[in-house]
């Protein structure tokens, strides 16, 4: 056991002192303490509910506005489900609906994406350690999801609509208008991913610091889109029929990618911007890292402005395990980090 904690100790260190590993460790090691999974899960949830009745409306308006045009209601169409492994033109009825399943699409689709939008807000203000007392509430919480659905929703039609121009026009070579797509696409996946962000988290972060998880966030979209084309091309070379439960499975895994992607990338920008490296791999002794880790991780959980939180943390001696003292908040296994917030009477983010 002494000669696997020496090993383990050896590994801690050399990560520690090779700044570009020490990071990836932080963020890997922040991701699970704000248990970032199931965030990126209800945000999946909340988007699968949301794709089908917005395909629905999709369909129904291309085919209402574009029912002169069928070539582009066909490129507009394939465009958008490339966006989305599983789902193919076969799959998806092209004649549209009437209006009473308009309205029922848009009522199902303003849901799921309201469900996203909040998830998203709670996700990004977890990640950002912001105290619950200062998170945006009632009515701004709400008017900050509307602003992420009727902004974001349109840009993203927006990034298939020029995608789909692109790519589609002009006569010049093919790998020309693939990479002007490619290159237009993550332009203003940048700027809506960087907005989109502003909306979803606290005043107090500022929008500078959202700018390395804006640009993280849209190439690995973009790396996704490009996979997810790869993706359909084999579905379409396939004679091979999954059925409805691959369907599912296949969506709601492609959703938690995408989820999980985007807050990897924004838990990467809050170790840079909140300096959160390096971190311990087999405390004690606690980094100085770890001890701002752990005392935002208590913060964070002030409900009330009115209500102080003070956090402390006891040294131990490297070797030694540490016993959590009652009602003790953050972690043992170091000295010196303190702190407190909530002074009564402060007012809250919104």
């Amino acid at each position: 056991m002494n000669a696997l904690k020496r090993y383990l100790s050896a590994i801690d260190r050399a990560q520690q002192s090779r700044p570009w590993l020490a990071v990836a460790i932080a963020t890997w090691k922040k991701f699970g303490d704000d248990q970032a999974g199931n965030l990126a899960a209800l945000i999946a949830y909340y988007a699968f509910a949301s794709i089908f009745p917005l395909l629905l409306v999709f369909v129904t308006i291309l085919n209402r506005v574009l029912k002169n045009n069928p070539t582009l209601r066909q490129n507009l169409l394939h465009t958008a489900l490339q966006q989305v492994p599983g789902i193919s033109l076969n799959s998806v009825h092209s004649k549209g609906g009437s209006g009473f399943a308009l309205v029922i699409g848009l009522l199902l689709t303003l849901y799921g994406a309201r469900g996203v939008a909040n998830a998203m807000q709670n996700a990004m203000n977890s990640v950002w350690e912001v105290p619950m007392a200062r998170r945006p509430g009632f009515p701004w919480a709400t008017l900050r999801s509307l602003g992420l659905i009727f902004v974001i929703g349109p840009g993203l039609i927006a990034t298939i609509t020029l995608s789909t121009i692109a790519g589609g026009t002009g006569h010049l070579g093919g790998a020309f208008e693939k990479i002007a797509a490619a290159v237009v696409a993550l332009i203003l996946n940048i700027g809506l991913f960087w907005l989109g962000f502003r909306l979803a988290t606290a005043r107090e972060v500022s929008l500078r610091d959202l700018r390395l998880s804006a640009i993280l966030a849209a190439v690995a979209w973009q790396i996704l889109q490009l996979a997810g084309g790869v993706i359909i091309a084999h579905q379409h070379a396939s004679t091979s029929q999954y059925g409805v439960f691959g369907v599912v499975l296949g969506l709601l895994a492609w959703f938690y990618l995408q989820a999980q992607l985007t807050l990897y990338v924004a838990e990467l920008n809050v170790v840079r911007v909140r300096r959160l490296w390096p971190r311990s791999l087999v405390p004690p002794p606690l980094t100085e890292a770890d001890k701002r880790a752990y005392e935002m991780y208590a913060l964070a959980e002030q409900r009330r402005t009115d209500v102080e939180v003070d956090v402390s943390v006891t040294e131990v001696p490297a070797g030694e395990q540490a016993d959590p003292a009652p009602g003790a908040a953050g972690a043992s296994g170091a000295a010196g980090a303190s702190g407190a917030v909530g002074t009564p009477g402060a007012a809250g983010d919104r």
